[in-house]
């Protein structure tokens, strides 16, 4: 018999047992807790999944396998020119409207294409940090000067934790790159400018989408908001296109797919996500019948999906239960002292923000309604800066899925250094403004 097997069973049950006699169910801020922790996962799975995650994972897909190895190496990997690199990897965000979650799958693809670790830090910063709408946003609704400090301080932060990581673990990296080096070049299967055009299509799409509605109800934003539907179909209509000569898809399945999305758009006028779902499963049908490319495609996508679902559903548990939903009655730490603590422009303060807005969770353009709320309620202008910073570019969940790809020792230095900077640079904003 292993006893040490056992042992551990039996550590495992009698834990289990402990946790369940001692629940404080009959306590109100724990049941409220609960509440909040699942009303947190059901605003994410019906706001959230559908439109945001469910492009990524196929735009991911994409990156995995049209995208080859050998293009990721020449743009971020030791054959490209580290400016460029970085450069690239450091403004990518600005045309991603993705959140701390949305960008892993893609985080994901193009470290596992053979991107450098530092290159691919600050694609990873970048995604959900400077998004074009996010700026906007955050100048117009929170002042320009925390919109111009947000750009300069996402953007630098981008470049500097991706420098400092690939610092640390240069060796490593020297040794992935002599690997590199020694790969002779590969010919593309098809021109770039075809499968750059696909993916700039998937890009597209997610970015309509998850369009958010403007504050005022005129103007060029808000032509975009109210016709965003519309400008997805033209997209759609592209991408279906795009499948059937740029992927090589059947033409029969793609044709059938789109007559299923027009019939689904007429009974279903009101309610746009129906359509898109159903694109979604007459995509999904398509790649499954079509060998070669477009199967394994569906395949790195899905693989993508299995990866980080479960551990985006973890995590958004928990952070509901500690932190509570926005339309909920408060996870376990309370509202009312984090407004507390994060006033003034201390270090302390600013480096609570900073932690906080670390393990929260915001979805692409939530945090700033959120930190209209907090300023309300006397948060200063550094930890406000702070919080930018840190908030939407980590979250728990997305601290799950960083270290199943890169390992727990970089995850903790790459959370930290986001920490770190964040609460310097709030405290500088604090002290300027």
């Amino acid at each position: 018999m292993d006893w040490k097997e056992q042992y551990k069973s039996f550590l495992w049950i009698t834990g289990f047992f402990l946790f369940a006699y001692f629940l404080p169910i009959e306590n109100d801020t724990f049941r409220n807790a609960i509440i909040d922790a699942f009303a947190l996962a059901k605003w994410y799975a019906q706001e959230h999944v559908l439109l945001c995650l469910v492009p990524a994972f196929f735009i991911a897909g994409v990156i995995a396998v049209f995208i080859s190895q050998a293009s990721v190496v020449k743009h971020f990997g030791a054959k490209a020119k580290k400016w460029k690199a970085y450069l690239i990897a450091s403004v990518s965000g600005t045309i991603l409207a993705v959140c701390s979650c949305t960008v892993l799958p893609l985080f994901s693809s193009i470290h596992k294409r053979g991107a450098g670790l530092g290159p691919a830090i600050a694609f990873l910063y970048s995604g959900p940090a400077i998004n074009i709408l996010a700026i906007i946003l955050t100048a117009r609704i929170l002042g320009l000067e925390l919109g111009i400090a947000r750009v300069i301080g996402a953007v630098s932060f981008s470049l500097i934790i991706g420098l400092i990581m690939a610092f640390i673990y240069r060796k490593e990296e020297k040794d992935r790159a002599d690997a590199q080096l020694a790969l002779p070049e590969v010919e593309e299967a098809r021109p770039l400018w075809q499968t750059s055009l696909h993916f700039f299509i998937l890009v597209a799409i997610l970015v309509f989408v998850n369009w958010g509605k403007p504050i005022e109800t005129d103007g060029f934003w808000y032509f975009i908001y109210a016709n965003k539907w519309y400008i997805t179909s033209l997209f759609g209509i592209g991408f279906a296109i795009s499948m059937m000569y740029v992927i090589g898809v059947r033409k029969l399945y793609v044709l059938l797919g789109v007559l299923a999305v027009i019939i689904s758009a007429i009974f279903f006028y009101h309610t746009p996500t129906v359509p898109f779902v159903i694109g979604v499963v007459a995509t999904t049908l398509a790649l499954t019948f079509t060998k070669g490319e477009p199967n394994q495609w569906l395949g790195e996508t899905w693989g993508f999906t299995k990866q980080i679902m479960p551990l985006l559903g973890a995590g958004v548990l928990v952070a509901g239960f500690l932190l509570g939903s926005a339309e909920g009655n408060g996870g376990i730490i309370p509202k009312d002292c984090i407004y507390t603590l994060v006033g003034g422009n201390s270090l302390f303060s600013n480096f609570f923000a900073s932690i906080t807005g670390a393990f929260m969770y915001f979805a692409t353009l939530t945090e700033i309604p959120i930190l209209q709320g907090l300023i309300n309620n006397g948060m200063g202008k550094g930890p406000a800066l702070a919080l930018l910073l840190a908030g939407p570019a980590l979250s728990l969940p997305n601290m799950l899925v960083i270290r199943g790809v890169i390992g727990t020792q970089k995850t903790v230095i790459y959370v930290a250094l986001v920490v770190i900077m964040a609460t310097i640079s709030g405290i500088i904003y604090g002290t300027l403004f």
